[in-house]
């Protein structure tokens, strides 16, 4: 609230009403801080209500968890649990510590932590291994805080809690990141300080200018006081607001919320996307979509499936841990899942708890050989099932058979096929043992003379809508990169297919970016490339935002994990995922996408764009009507009183609360403009107020209006009889002739504001091209304030406090022309502007 008090627009009133209680004002000087308090109080409000933050790392740990004391299993509060701990793991819990396992063994959800979607195996066994290094998150005996069991269950000793966790570490890495202010509040902080200097400078000069030319020091004193609220937009800070306060409120119908209400006008200044793949540009729903066996000799999809696809797809539900029950997933790897469905689909029976008792060994899927095994009963013996990637598996298929080394020849070029229609492609193998002595004790032993069963190729499609965001993105002249965890010829192949990197697309790795120097890195983020970065860390997340920054243009980052909370809060605009996203990450955001999707991000792009574009409109409205407000009082200084004071304080103050607030709220609600999205990106240094719209408001609009308000001051002047003999009106027939004057001059300023709004409503177009009536809200303001006018006139009260008076028809019917005639100006210069531009 202070803020609102203190601010240079606010010391600007504040200095008005000192001066006005010093001249013996007083009403006026009390209406000034009414005025204050009521601006103030309005924008506090707005602000609390835009402005919700989210409790980030206390909400995400669990609330519970089950502990071991003095012998008793126990549920004790997350927050308790202390070093030391013994904690139980079963499946679907949230892990609320980081610790070591004792006894079991899991598979564990760690995509929050490090950007993986496939679960990761945790064994209290494989600790007896220390040989083998591994980083820590990575270590195959520990968990970590923040992470989700999938299956299995298990013992573990607590190590850290708290801050000291990894997930704690990466958080406090996100609070060092500092917040910048946005554009928009940089922009108006500083034309709030440039309108408080002219303001005083003006003021002071003419101030004893007035006194030379022999106007009484009240009168400088009222002519100061004039200058100093006249060049004040009372209600400009309130007005940009409630506008950005409608973007947060038509963003969050549109599945945008916005956590910060300046945000919505960076959103369009956004030059460059980076955005997650899996749930973000595709629908992370995996299927089966193609098998192939070295019996059929073709790709077949699932529902076309013989004995020799049906063997193959036993082979690969055994080489599984997923569960399913009927059609709904209980947990599990998503591409698991699909292969299940695809089993299912092809006739095969299959039990997750017969499974989970035939198996004897699980050689869990490992990242660095691409592949899993198990080793299960079956009739007649023991089957060793393997599968994974081609190039991990295809090699251990035996190839001193004739038969098994065509199998694995054929098998290549189709690899090939899959592959080019974006297909991620798996092969499934399989040994039988026949005894007991036979079974293999190690992964090596189990993946060894293996046969080949055939392919499955497995789609994630690419959401429906992206396609058509993508190809708007480019229209707008956006540049999409893609910073992934996944691989890269997945991650390219999938922006391929939906449109990014259509003309050049570049491949980086998180190895390739370690070895890139920061100005290698910012002068590739210049070119006009878009970029895959795959195998990204939190680290490269911050160097590809700070990169972007650097070059001069707003970013966008999308994210959800919390190691994506540093790069979500260095961006210019941090989106996190509402439905996957951790609430670390949605706190470290500027928005959330409750729908996770990319295509949300372009119409929030675009409303961002709309917004800025009404900002600028109610601001040209509002800074227009500058100049009939300050001439009417450099008429009366320059004439050294010879010529009455056209207008007065309190005239002003209720033009600048009463008349200009619903039609500049109004504005704020404008539709978009035609070929709003077909501009490019306007530059980070590009204001919202530029010489452009000061030019168009104070030279054209504001110039206008005065001349005209000015007209219809002396007008109603001479038709009242008024002579330069009597200029104060003291006389009571020249009293009153003054009182319509004033009255006249007040309500043509209302009458060129009704003009201006039509004007403002279109910054480049034709207003044929939006539509006289298309914003009702307008006509609506328009309508109140031209009532809100004749209560000022024709309401008696209302009148002698504010010095007012009915008007004659013929001065009515001159005001009447003032709204065309000012539309009429600024249409014909912007459409001298477009034929210039065509020309």
């Amino acid at each position: 609230m202070l803020d609102q008090l203190t601010h240079p627009l606010a010391l600007l009133l504040w200095g008005a009403a000192g001066l006005s209680a010093g001249s013996g004002s007083t009403v006026v000087a009390l209406a000034i801080v009414g005025v204050i308090l009521l601006n103030a109080g309005f924008a506090f409000i707005q602000e609390q209500q835009a402005e919700r933050s989210v409790e980030a790392l206390s909400a995400y740990l669990p609330a519970h968890s089950r502990v071991r004391r003095d012998g008793v299993v126990q549920s004790v509060p997350a927050t308790e649990l202390v070093p030391g701990d013994v904690i139980e793991i079963l499946e679907g819990d949230r892990i609320a510590a980081d610790a070591r396992l004792i006894d079991g063994a899991v598979q564990i959800d760690a995509s929050a932590l490090t950007g993986e979607s496939t679960p990761v195996d945790r064994s209290a066994d494989s600790h007896s291994n220390r040989a083998a290094r591994h980083p820590l998150l990575e270590a195959p005996y520990l968990v970590f805080s923040g992470t989700s069991c999938t299956s299995g269950a298990a013992v573990a000793v607590v190590h850290a809690t708290g801050r000291r966790t990894e997930l704690g570490r990466i958080a406090a890495l996100s609070q060092r990141v500092t917040r910048e202010t946005s554009p928009l509040e940089r922009q108006v902080r500083r034309v709030a300080w440039i309108i408080a200097a002219v303001a005083i400078v003006v003021g002071l000069a003419f101030l004893p200018l007035g006194t030379l030319a022999g106007l009484p020091l009240h009168d400088s004193f009222v002519f100061a006081i004039g200058l100093l609220v006249a060049n004040v937009p009372e209600g400009l800070l309130p007005t940009i607001t409630l506008a950005l306060a409608v973007g947060v409120r038509e963003l969050a119908h549109r599945g945008a919320v916005m956590k910060r209400l300046s945000a919505v006008e960076t959103l369009g200044a956004t030059a460059v996307i980076c955005t997650d793949k899996t749930g973000t540009l595709t629908e992370n729903n995996m299927r089966v979509v193609a098998v192939w066996t070295p019996h059929s000799k073709a790709v077949a999809s699932p529902a076309k499936a013989d004995a020799a696809a049906r063997e193959l797809a036993a082979s690969m539900a055994r080489c599984t841990t997923a569960h399913l029950s009927g059609d709904s997933l209980l947990a599990g790897d998503p591409t698991e899942i699909a292969l299940l469905e695809a089993a299912e689909s092809m006739a095969v029976e299959f039990d997750p708890v017969a499974r989970d008792a035939a198996h004897v060994t699980v050689f869990a899927f490992d990242s660095t050989s691409k592949r899993m095994a198990t080793v299960s009963r079956v009739q007649g013996g023991w089957s060793v099932d393997v599968k994974g990637a081609p190039e991990a598996v295809l090699p251990l298929c035996d190839g001193r058979a004739a038969k098994r080394r065509r199998a694995v020849a054929d098998a290549e070029p189709v690899v090939a096929e899959l592959a080019g229609r974006g297909l991620r492609v798996l092969a499934v193998a399989r040994r039988c043992v026949g005894t007991a002595e036979g079974l293999p004790a190690t992964r090596a032993e189990a993946e060894q003379r293996l046969e080949l069963l055939g392919l499955v190729g497995l789609l994630d499609p690419p959401r429906p809508e992206v396609r058509a965001a993508v190809t708007t993105c480019h229209q707008a002249g956006l540049r999409i990169h893609v910073v992934t965890g996944d691989h890269a010829l997945t991650a390219a192949e999938v922006a391929r297919e939906i449109g990014i990197g259509d003309v050049d697309l570049k491949i980086v790795t998180g190895a390739d970016l370690a070895r890139m120097p920061d100005d290698e890195l910012a002068r590739l983020l210049a070119s006009s490339s878009e970029i895959v970065f795959a195998r990204t860390t939190p680290e490269d997340k911050l160097r590809i935002a700070d990169a972007v920054k650097d070059n001069g243009q707003v970013v966008a980052m999308t994210g959800d994990g919390v190691n994506d909370s540093p790069a979500l809060r260095r961006a210019d605009i941090g989106i996190a995922m509402g439905r996957s996203g951790t609430e670390v990450a949605r706190e470290a955001a500027t928005m959330v996408l409750t729908d996770d999707n990319f295509a949300t991000i372009v119409s929030a792009v675009e409303a961002g764009r709309r917004v800025f574009d009404n900002v600028r409109k109610f601001i040209l409205y509002i800074f227009a009507h500058a100049i009939p407000e300050i001439v009417p009082f450099v008429v009366f200084a320059l004439s050294a009183g010879a010529v009455p004071l056209p207008l007065t304080v309190l005239q002003i103050l209720a033009i600048d609360l009463g008349t200009e607030t619903l039609p500049a709220l109004a504005l704020g609600r404008e539709p978009a403009e035609p070929g709003l999205m077909a501009r490019p990106p306007r530059s980070r240094s590009q204001g919202v107020i530029d010489r452009s719209l000061l030019v168009r408001a104070w030279l054209l609009l504001g110039m206008v209006s005065a001349a005209l308000v000015m007209s219809g001051f002396f007008v109603t002047l001479w038709l009242a009889g008024w002579h330069p003999g009597d200029p104060t009106g003291r006389g009571a027939p020249l009293h009153h002739a003054y009182l319509q004057a004033t009255t006249a001059t007040f309500a043509g300023i209302v009458a060129c504001q009704v003009g201006t709004a039509f004007a403002a409503r279109t910054e480049h177009s034709s207003l044929r091209a939006v539509g006289l009536f298309t914003n009702r809200l307008l006509i609506g303001g328009i309508a109140f304030e031209l009532l809100f006018t004749a209560a000022l006139m024709y309401v008696a009260p209302i009148g002698h406090l504010f010095g007012t008076v009915p008007l004659p028809p013929s001065v009515l019917g001159l005001l009447a022309t003032f709204p065309v005639v000012v539309w009429s100006a600024d249409e014909l210069s912007r459409w001298w502007r477009r034929r210039k531009t065509r020309s």
